[in-house]
């Protein structure tokens, strides 16, 4: 009897642990799926505040067409907050780092083990480390997830390195402008031409102890305790830099677009898969009949993600800059998007808001890939976030990239020079730069260069999810490691 046949008699329990964030949780929850239509059980363990809002925006309908695939809860250790908004990253992350999560997670596979079915392996996401320790204590596989770029991961992994070699912490606030964030880091083994700038931006500190840099430092460094590493890419997009981890680390996965791998399960599973959806705000889903009103490739599809923020002044800055591009423009802009402030149309004026009359739609939230993949959308303004380029990849939709923080300049700097299909903004955002670029993003002749380039990852994209590519063959991979 062969591997794949043993594997088959043995029914998987997997625990899958995302980070508690919304895009984090979104690929967890994909990677989740493909391995419950591999005829896995799954637990799928949010924290108490995050699986609040997910069924307060409606985003689980009923289990019961989904027999194996169960919700749980653990507690987050932290203080109430916004019930509506993300919490304080920060905060979040001491609370990882510092284990609260630990005892309750640990209280919570015994009862799994008990009551339910034998906890076989842990699916955890790369950014919560404690769940190593978990699965150490029970002789079970950790299975550790980046929901990144191979670029992203690479980056934080040389934080160490950056230590060592004196690169960071800086002299002091001075280096921020003074040109040395120009410095060419050129030792990254498959990331050449690298500026300081293009890394995370939780480099840029002046104290050692920085507990952000520590906190990437950590997790990435402890990535040599799992099982295997999962990343969300694909081989021929980064080719070199999978080759160099694979060398690295002793089983990577490279398992993505996770979205073109689910949309091969067949269609009597997905269904069932379908009552699970994936975002603590409810969509908006009126803005789908705004696009079909629209031309094609005519609009500017603009959305930050569901962490980044903006000031008052960055975000009249955005709105005036689209709205003198004179192209059609849907944006998202959640209600804490401003720093400190509840934010809706109403914050840009009846100035703006007439000024845009038309061919400008303002929501709260919406079903991203819906829209990316609407035949009027031509365009992508968005923060840089791995999630929001992977999905513009699998529409074939080219970007202008604004990075806020953390992977969202490593991206950026790969999405504009080494793929090729993007722009980006300064960081000191002005109206006038807004309006030039989104105009060169949609041109039918420079915007047009970036699209095809854009339309040859998203083929790249598709050959991976083949039977016989590259994701495929690491989801079959993947699934024979947490089966037997």
């Amino acid at each position: 009897m062969d591997s794949l046949a043993r594997a088959e008699e043995k029914q998987a329990h997997v625990v899958c642990v995302p980070c508690p964030v919304q895009s984090h949780m979104k690929a967890m929850l994909k990677m989740a799926k493909l391995l419950h239509s591999k005829g896995c059980l799954i637990t799928f363990v949010n924290t108490e505040f995050n699986h609040r809002r997910l069924l307060k925006a409606g985003a689980l309908q009923s289990l019961e067409r989904l027999p194996g695939f169960r919700f749980e809860t653990i507690p987050d250790g932290l203080p109430p907050s916004d019930p509506d908004a993300t919490q304080d990253i920060p905060a979040l992350c001491h609370g990882i780092i510092e284990n609260n999560m630990l005892p309750p997670f640990q209280t919570l596979l015994s009862k799994l083990n008990a009551e339910i079915d034998p906890v076989t392996s842990i699916l955890s996401d790369g950014f919560m480390p404690f769940t190593a320790d978990a699965a150490h204590s029970l002789g079970i596989p950790i299975v550790l997830l980046w929901t990144i770029a191979a670029c992203a991961f690479m980056a934080f992994y040389q934080f160490k390195n950056l230590l060592d070699r004196g690169l960071v912490p800086l002299k002091d606030e001075s280096y921020l402008t003074n040109g040395y964030l120009e410095t060419i880091v050129d030792w990254i083994p498959g990331m050449p031409d690298i500026r300081l700038r293009d890394l995370p931006s939780h480099i840029r500190i002046v104290e050692a102890d920085d507990f952000m840099f520590k906190y990437f430092m950590e997790c990435t460094q402890r990535a040599k305790n799992g099982t295997a590493l999962v990343i969300h890419t694909f081989d021929d997009l980064e080719q070199e830099l999978v080759n160099v981890l694979s060398s690295m680390f002793p089983k990577v996965y490279t398992i993505g677009p996770q979205q073109m791998l689910l949309n091969q399960i067949p269609i009597d599973q997905k269904e069932g898969l379908k009552s699970i959806g994936y975002n603590l705000w409810e969509e908006e889903k009126t803005c789908l009949q705004w696009l079909d009103s629209k031309e094609a490739d005519s609009v500017v599809y603009v959305n930050f993600g569901s962490i980044t923020v903006l000031s008052a002044e960055q975000l009249k800055e955005f709105g005036w800059g689209l709205a003198n591009s004179n192209f059609c423009f849907l944006w998202i802009i959640r209600p804490d998007l401003i720093v400190g402030e509840s934010t809706d149309s109403n914050t840009l004026g009846v100035e703006f808001m007439d000024a845009i009359k038309g061919r400008g739609f303002i929501a709260s939230w919406c079903p991203q890939e819906d829209v990316l993949n609407h035949a009027s959308v031509g365009g992508f303004l968005t923060h840089g976030g791995w999630n929001s380029i992977i999905e513009s990849i699998c529409a074939g939709v080219p970007m202008l990239c604004w990075p806020f923080f953390a992977d969202q300049q490593i991206n950026c700097k790969f999405l504009r020079d080494i793929w090729e299909c993007g722009l980006e903004i300064p960081n000191d955002v002005r109206r006038d730069d807004v309006e030039k670029l989104v105009r060169q993003l949609m041109d039918r002749i420079e915007g047009q260069k970036l699209r095809n380039k854009a339309i040859k990852l998203k083929e790249m994209a598709e050959q991976a999810f083949a039977p016989n590519g590259s994701s495929s063959l690491n989801l079959d991979k993947l699934v024979l490691l947490v089966k037997n």
